[in-house]
């Protein structure tokens, strides 16, 4: 076999292929990403063994045909150096020996034989939509950081995509916080739904970053596709129940504030900085118009408080966050201001944004930490 193609837009396709490559493989021919040379198209494809990603690149003076496993790593490394210039590839059919040319020398390895690269589902499902790249990025970046790592609960390591026909509804939560993202401009023939593995979301989100074109999600009892340009990104789902995530979320919440985001952002970066280090409790104290936010590390003998102003309706009261959680939680929503809602302080607090793009609704809810005083 033998073709030429740019060295930009290679690596381009090697750099979004390579990053499914996991550190350790159960066979090594995984370490490899495929490349298979069909007319004037090369296809590359890269697994490892629970998700697939798939993408493909015209080339010049294409000779021959095949399938070739090339190291991903040495060639991702020896491409990314390269400026802007034509390479030639000569790949030998019998030995899987690689030649590549470029303008200034010549770079040898050898492959394995693509026709042992393990085949993945790469199918359509029974249940199919579409959604606008940006709004898939979107949804994904508002909910994936809430994703749990819980071997026991294994639902919970992935966003719970629910499908009806009114809206597309997508939930993450590792049961202290959950977040829930709505889209009326996705619907459904139907109500399905299925769990996304947190590495294929991981994976779509650094891919689309690239993409303007809509994406295509197919997924059956099994496995879910994406399609969007040249680019296919199959997965194995989660299977299991996922939790009634509406059945947990609070709803008479007398207890409301509306904060400049960024003032409590910074507030709370401050004062966590003096909390134990064992639990990371922060403090917050309601009152009329106002929010103190106070940490101790009795421990240490550190302590700090800070006052902030805000619009507050509802009995003074005090509850206690897990400082992490509540600055993340902030720093993935984007409004100017954000509202606080809560009940007591034994019960989940909701946070939301003052104002939602229209057709679009977000909420995180948070579990509450035990004050001693």
């Amino acid at each position: 076999m033998k073709f030429n193609v740019s060295s930009t837009k290679l690596f381009a396709q090697m750099q979004a292929v390579s990053r499914v490559i996991a550190a350790k493989n159960s066979l090594q021919i995984l370490e490899c990403v495929l490349f298979d040379l069909e007319g004037d198209v090369l296809t590359l494809t890269a697994s490892d063994s629970e998700t697939t990603i798939r993408t493909s690149i015209v080339v010049e003076n294409a000779e021959g045909a095949g399938k070739v496993a090339v190291a991903g790593k040495m060639l991702l490394e020896t491409l990314k150096e390269f400026p802007e210039q034509p390479l030639t590839f000569h790949i030998d059919d019998q030995n899987f020996g690689l030649n590549i040319v470029s303008s200034n020398g010549t770079y040898s390895f050898v492959g394995s034989n693509g026709m042992e690269y393990p085949q993945m589902p790469m199918e359509d499902g029974d249940n199919a939509f579409t959604m606008p790249s940006n709004v898939l990025l979107e949804a994904i970046n508002k909910t994936l950081f809430c994703t749990a790592d819980d071997e026991l609960r294994p639902v919970m390591n992935g966003i719970y995509f629910d499908l009806s026909e009114q809206k597309i509804t997508m939930v993450a939560t590792d049961a202290h916080r959950l977040v829930r993202y709505s889209n009326e401009g996705v619907k459904g023939l139907q109500p399905v739904s299925f769990i996304l593995p947190k590495k294929p979301a991981q994976l779509l989100r650094q891919v689309l970053q690239k993409e303007a074109e809509d994406v295509v999600v197919t997924f059956g009892q099994k496995n879910a596709k994406f399609v969007f340009g040249s680019t296919v990104i199959a997965c194995r789902q989660i299977e299991g129940r996922f939790p009634n995530y509406n059945a947990v979320i609070p709803q008479n919440n007398t207890n409301k504030v509306v904060v400049d985001r960024q003032t409590i952002i910074n507030a709370c970066k401050r004062v966590a900085v003096f909390a134990n280090t064992g639990t990371s409790l922060l403090k917050l104290a309601l009152s009329e118009n106002l929010i103190k936010i106070s940490a101790q590390d009795i421990d240490f003998s550190t302590s700090a408080e800070e006052t902030i102003t805000c619009d507050y309706t509802g009995m003074p009261m005090s509850i206690g966050f897990k400082a992490p959680f509540l600055i993340e939680i902030l720093a993935n929503i984007t409004s100017q201001e954000v509202i606080l809602q809560l009940a007591d302080p034994a019960r989940a607090g909701l946070i939301l944004p003052s104002e939602n793009e229209e057709g679009q609704d977000l909420l995180v809810l948070l579990m509450p930490m035990l004050l001693n005083d």
